[in-house]
């Protein structure tokens, strides 16, 4: 098995840095604007390394190396037995132009009063020689940034991937989670803290566990956090998330938000076994320490 290396080259504005992104979620290992005049020495260290970690490059107009060697070092690259495709992204030029008003970024080779439609000639111009080998072209005007990299993830035959699915366990009083994307509040259930019996413990330790599932209401709601979540996660996945953090929060965060996290973990994390499920990880905001 061959190493791999992707190229990624194209006009600014068009999708190379979220290509890049894209690449390194897919466990590739990514350079951004590298030399070209580097690119030899790299097939070189990756031919002799093998096939273990897929890598990525970026090239872009600013290259200060002259582009006009690529086909010659793109010709090395592969007799030395390396996998190498290259990425090209292109835009209309009303694209282009919409997207730099949009974030009023100076495009890279605009010069001192040059307008941004001279400078995408001049940069078509200058990454002429990289466009003609490019393996696949894409055209980003109709995509955005999500649709992009499911593009980029399908082209290069990785299929979706499902995201990380965090259950963070938190108490309100001490503030909910910034991070959180949804959050469940568990304030309405009965309170194991007012059972001197049980207050030391916390939602991991089994008289606490005992007791919340002697509960209708606990039982009832862990049952419909499920459902939902078992809903919408496949939506999520289908917009491209890496990432999807679940706040489960009580008074305190150290009993009922801590049982139905750790419960909602062992019932995804079956699922992750079963390959129905990305990474399952349960954080106890309240227990740290």
């Amino acid at each position: 098995m061959q190493q791999r290396l992707i190229i990624v080259s194209g006009l600014s504005g068009a999708g190379k840095s979220t290509a890049l992104r894209a690449l390194e979620d897919m466990a590739f290992y990514c350079v951004d604007n590298l030399p070209i005049a580097l690119l030899p020495a790299l097939g070189q260290e990756l031919a002799r390394s093998g096939p273990s970690t897929p890598a990525a490059v970026g090239i872009d107009a600013r290259n200060f190396s002259d582009l006009a060697a690529f086909p010659g070092i793109l010709k090395a690259i592969r007799d030395s037995g390396v996998d190498c495709q290259v990425l090209f992204f292109t835009a209309d030029r009303q694209t282009l132009l919409n997207r730099y008003n949009e974030t009023r970024r100076q495009h890279p080779l605009a010069g001192h009063g040059g307008s941004i439609s001279e400078a995408i000639d001049a940069e078509q111009l200058r990454l002429a020689p990289i466009a003609e080998l490019a393996d696949l072209s894409i055209d980003s005007s109709s995509l955005n940034i999500y649709q992009l990299r499911t593009t980029v993830r399908d082209l290069l035959g990785h299929g979706p991937q499902a995201p990380t699915l965090v259950f963070q366990s938190f108490g309100y009083k001490f503030g909910t989670p910034l991070d959180a994307d949804m959050v469940f509040d568990l304030r309405c259930l009965p309170n194991p803290h007012w059972d001197p019996a049980l207050r030391e413990f916390t939602g991991l330790d089994a008289p606490v566990r005992e007791f919340l599932e002697q509960q209708p209401d606990a039982q009832q709601l862990f049952a419909d956090i499920r459902t939902f979540l078992e809903a919408w996660l496949p939506r999520f996945a289908a917009s491209d998330r890496s990432q999807v953090t679940v706040g489960i929060g009580c008074t305190g965060g150290r009993h009922r938000s801590v049982y139905m996290a750790h419960r909602l973990g062992e019932h995804f994390r079956a699922q992750q076994d079963a390959g129905q499920q990305g990474r399952v990880l349960v954080r106890h905001r309240q227990l740290a320490g």
